[in-house]
């Protein structure tokens, strides 16, 4: 992503605040991105009208989505300056109409806004959300209610020591969009990459095994691998951060030491059997972030709702 000329702008209509438009409004204006304001609607009372007939269904069809057409148009009439299109499908999954309208009309960028929790943590996810993360092509930020401020923070993250050419890829794919978003918004690029502790089973059942070597080790590998993945993009020692623990763990903890306003993270889009039993490190991630997120899939993936 070198450069953004489509933004799809997700609009939840049971929301007051559309954090997720004033994002996309903000990066077009530093873009040059077009903006199309987009929303599914469905009326699940629509199924209860059997006794209708056709047209009468139709024509209760085409009443729901005139209306939101007209909501919609309302919302984003108060931007003036800049050309705003609005666009509200008819479907009961939403993250199928999103992907499909992805797919079918080239968007670069998907943006959504998240829904706040009070007790349970900062950010909750929606089922919605979750397929955006695994089935999405073009990148999804999930977007919070906070600022951008300039001279701020964009964490990038990255696993610097895979032997995998697709992950090798996507930390590539990662730095280089992180780099463009931190353009356009002024904002300082670093680098995070987590290291796996010592395996306590290895210690405990082999009498001559070294933790203390083992672990100095790893951290020596994962240092040099990530300050070489850094200085081939011009970055210093000082923006990379290697951390021990969980990418789960570490990850959060530098963006809120950092007080990052982004993380932008790679998902490989598992679904199905393999995603119930090998899980998503990305998800673990992105559940546990306080800040916006900018979830990217490997050069080449393919949406399993693309058409053949």
């Amino acid at each position: 992503m070198n450069t953004i000329k489509r933004i799809l702008a997700v609009i939840d209509p049971t929301k007051d605040d559309q954090h997720g438009l004033a994002r996309s409004i903000d990066l077009a204006k530093k873009s040059g991105a077009t903006i199309t304001a987009f929303m599914t609607v469905y009326d699940f009372s629509y199924e209860m009208t059997t006794m209708l007939s056709s047209d009468e269904r139709e024509a209760m069809r085409k009443a729901v989505l005139n209306d939101r057409q007209l909501w919609l148009k309302d919302l984003v009439s108060p931007y003036k300056n800049i050309t705003i299109e609005t666009q509200v499908i008819w479907h009961n999954r939403p993250y199928e109409a999103i992907i499909n309208t992805v797919i079918e009309q080239q968007f670069d960028l998907v943006i959504k806004g998240t829904h706040p929790h009070g007790t349970l943590k900062s950010v909750i996810f929606t089922p919605t959300d979750w397929h955006l993360v695994r089935k999405c092509p073009s990148p999804v930020l999930f977007v919070k209610q906070m600022s951008w401020p300039e001279q701020g923070n964009i964490l990038a993250a990255v696993n610097a020591v895979s032997e995998n050419e697709q992950h090798l890829a996507l930390n590539k794919r990662i730095i280089k969009d992180a780099q463009f978003i931190a353009e356009l918004a002024n904002a300082q690029l670093n680098l995070v990459n987590a290291y796996p502790a010592t395996p306590v089973n290895i210690a405990i059942e082999i009498p001559e095994f070294n933790p203390g070597l083992y672990n100095e080790s790893v951290k020596k590998h994962h240092i040099e691998s990530t300050h070489a993945l850094g200085h081939e993009f011009n970055l210093t020692e000082q923006q990379c951060f290697i951390e021990e623990g969980l990418p789960e763990d570490v990850i959060p903890d530098v963006a809120k030491r950092l007080n990052s306003e982004l993380v932008v993270i790679g998902t490989v889009g598992r679904t199905g059997l393999s995603a119930a039993l090998v899980g998503n490190t990305a998800e673990h991630v992105i559940d546990s972030l306080d800040c916006d997120v900018l979830a990217l899939k490997p050069d080449g993936y393919k949406s399993p709702l693309a058409k053949e």
